[in-house]
């Protein structure tokens, strides 16, 4: 299983630099990397020396690079969803509508982008993969729809099994099912081997994924600009509520504010970057090791022993932080990002008895 790499910061801070960078530093380190890029724009290829296609191509030694083409990915999606159509039902829906007519929808880039590195993951054909996705914005958008697909299925399928009429249909789904269906109906209370549990299962690796730092990492880009600085921080924060570890802290430009910064983004580490003038060895040569990032504060820490949740939101204060508690799950809301989480073993069936914000630390008491 590969470890996917991918980095934030605003707009003009040479993301795609560092990710380069990166890429090439671990591939001179035998490491098998690819580079996957989202923006259909000519200028990771300029960076690069030659454009990437759609399929992964060999850029140097244990580097490859691809483009994440929507149209394509989008065609790719549509024929396994057909062919896994055709193993469920009698007469397949769409079996006469192509790939090749359907257009791209608001927010599809994103969700086959993230399927695309999920089977690049799991292909055993790279130990890292390095994400360089579009806005930061919409790349923490992106990977926190794993979370949220995930709890509307959950929500929404027990709301509809609770429901009168829910109720009332569902001794009727089994024979309608198998006049239907091709292979048996599987009984709704365990889904074994539905595609609604194939569904859950594969969120729920994607979530899983997200919140092992051995698996899903995120770095920070800055420069010494209050604005750039500012905006990290709110990524750094985002991504916390998304469930994603930040290693650290690459510092491109504004050496001179390197007291402020590592003030800013304590306690993560902080990389200094030179400038790029043509020669990447010098920026090969900043790349951490990996495995430091996997010491950065993790988003959820539960201590059974205190009955506590401990939660890391950097960059937001307690205003902007609201707590709420449905069942099993907590909510957190800060800023514009919401997370739910589910209680864990040891903390289910208990009510949340007080919280404190300390230390960039939400703790949650039980």
């Amino acid at each position: 299983m590969a470890q996917i790499l991918t980095y934030l910061g605003k707009g003009g801070t040479g993301r795609t630099t560092v990710a380069i960078a990166t890429a090439k530093h671990w591939a001179r380190q035998g490491k098998r990397v690819l580079l996957a890029s989202l923006d259909s724009g000519p200028a990771l290829g300029l960076a690069l020396g030659q454009p990437l296609g759609t399929e992964p191509a060999t850029l140097e030694t244990n580097f490859s690079g691809v483009q994440l083409q929507s149209t394509v990915l989008l065609q790719q999606a549509w024929e396994l969803l057909k062919q896994r159509e055709s193993e469920y039902l009698r007469s397949p829906f769409f079996k006469n509508v192509y790939g090749e007519e359907l257009g791209i929808l608001p927010g599809m880039d994103g969700a086959l982008a993230m399927n695309a590195l999920r089977e690049y993951a799991q292909s055993d054909r790279y130990d890292v993969i390095i994400y360089d996705g579009e806005s930061s914005s919409e790349a923490l958008r992106n990977l926190g729809s794993l979370e949220v697909t995930s709890w509307y299925v959950r929500r929404f399928k027990q709301v509809i099994l609770e429901s009168d009429m829910g109720q009332t249909l569902l001794p009727f789904l089994p024979p309608i099912a198998a006049a239907v269906l091709q292979n048996p109906w599987q009984s709704v209370s365990s889904d074994q081997g539905s595609p609604l549990q194939e569904a859950l299962d594969l969120l729920e690796e994607g979530r899983s994924a997200l919140n092992d730092p051995a698996r899903m990492l995120v770095y920070l880009v800055t420069t010494g600009e209050e604005g750039a600085i500012a905006t990290a921080r709110h990524l750094w924060g985002s991504a916390q509520q998304v469930g994603l570890t930040v290693g650290g802290v690459f510092l491109t430009q504004g050496i001179t504010a390197l007291d402020h910064i590592n003030q800013q983004f304590n306690p993560l580490p902080l990389h200094v970057m030179p400038p790029y003038s043509g020669d990447w060895q010098p920026l090969i040569n900043a790349i951490p090791n990996l495995a430091e990032g996997q010491a950065a504060p993790l988003p959820l820490e539960v201590d059974a022993a205190q009955s506590q949740l401990r939660v890391f939101l950097p960059g937001f204060d307690k205003k902007q932080v609201k707590l709420t508690q449905y069942n099993q799950e907590v909510t957190i809301d800060a800023g514009d990002q919401r997370r739910n989480i589910l209680l864990p073993d040891g903390l289910k069936g208990r009510s949340i008895t007080g919280a404190k914000f300390q230390d960039s630390y939400l703790i949650i008491s039980f």
